[in-house]
């Protein structure tokens, strides 16, 4: 007789998107569902009371459908949820409540445990798996976590524990992209758009209007000059794939500045990147090399599964992949 499936379930509820995970006993992720929050035309996020709203009416609906991709016998071991953006003291965000509520409900539902996590720690933890690098646990290693929300080097500790070494000191790689392509006329959020526009270009034979001059000290860069300098290339009538070409430009360089500034200051190590940015196809080529690891869009944006895999990490008791409560 086959024994019925086994699982562990993460949620997810960050600033942009509602998204429910599982993996099997063994660890490997077996289904996943995300929706992105509803942003008005024009609009550049959500204030955080519209994000719980839209949590809320979502997340139902994404973990039926979640639970609905898996036999009908299946049953959860445990629960795991992302409960604030950072694993850093006083870190918070009203959003990530819905998912905490919605995974006690479950939790206690099927008489199961239910373990938090942070939203970083679940971005790192599905990179780690999407790359193929779970050689990573149990290492030291550095991260970057770029996304609309975040642009951050981080440090990660035998033990799991993930501290700020560096990033952005104003504005987020995800801010840049989307404030650009809002301007353009896109939807928020606008990674995919841009790319796309930018992809044409490329295609079409539109060359950069210039290279574009990174600002990076050390571990530190700063970004907001970039959206200045896209306004402006417009109202010089450059057109809009070659602004959406410099935009990409300027944050893979920036970003490529941060991590040689961190070869330099810390010496070769491996250096794993995560968050929706680094979904983009015009980005990662700019970063590659020696220990330079990447996983696939679907593991890089906002998902539940990296937080699935910290549940079940946690739920067996085995070495902490990434801190925990």
């Amino acid at each position: 007789m086959v024994s019925a499936l086994k699982y562990y379930l993460g949620i997810d509820t960050s600033n942009y998107t509602t998204s429910a995970a599982v993996c099997s006993e063994d660890g490997e992720v077996i289904a996943m569902e995300r929706r992105l929050l509803p942003v008005a035309q024009g609009g550049c996020g959500l204030r955080q009371s519209d994000a719980v709203f839209a949590h809320t009416k979502q997340l139902g609906e994404v973990v039926s459908r979640l639970r609905a991709a898996l036999p009908e016998d299946a049953e959860p071991i445990a629960v795991g949820c992302s409960t604030r953006p950072r694993d850093v003291d006083g870190s918070y965000m009203p959003c990530f409540l819905v998912g905490r509520c919605n995974a006690m409900t479950l939790s206690a539902a099927a008489s199961v445990p239910m373990y938090e996590f942070s939203h970083q720690a679940g971005h790192v933890e599905a990179a780690i798996y999407g790359s193929g690098a779970e050689q990573l646990h149990g290492k030291r290693f550095y991260a970057f976590h770029v996304s609309g929300g975040t642009t951050e080097l981080l440090e990660v500790s035998e033990d799991g524990t993930i501290e700020c070494i560096g990033g952005s000191a104003d504005i987020n790689a995800g801010q840049l992209i989307d404030r650009v392509g809002v301007m353009l006329g896109m939807h928020f959020p606008c990674g995919p758009e841009l790319e796309a526009l930018a992809l044409r270009g490329i295609a079409s034979g539109v060359s950069l209007p210039e290279r574009p001059r990174v600002c990076v000290r050390g571990l530190e860069c700063n970004l907001s000059g970039f959206e200045n300098k896209a306004r402006q290339l417009l109202d010089r009538g450059v057109c809009a794939e070659a602004v959406a070409m410099y935009t990409l430009e300027a944050v893979a360089l920036s970003l490529a500045g941060l991590r040689d500034g961190l070869i330099a200051m810390h010496g070769k190590a491996p250096v794993l990147f995560s968050g929706g940015v680094m979904s983009c196809s015009l980005i990662k080529p700019k970063l590659a090399g020696d220990g330079m690891l990447f996983a696939p869009p679907r593991f890089s944006a906002d998902n539940a599964a990296g937080i699935a895999l910290l549940c079940r990490a946690r739920h067996i008791g085995g070495k902490k992949h990434l801190r925990d409560n």
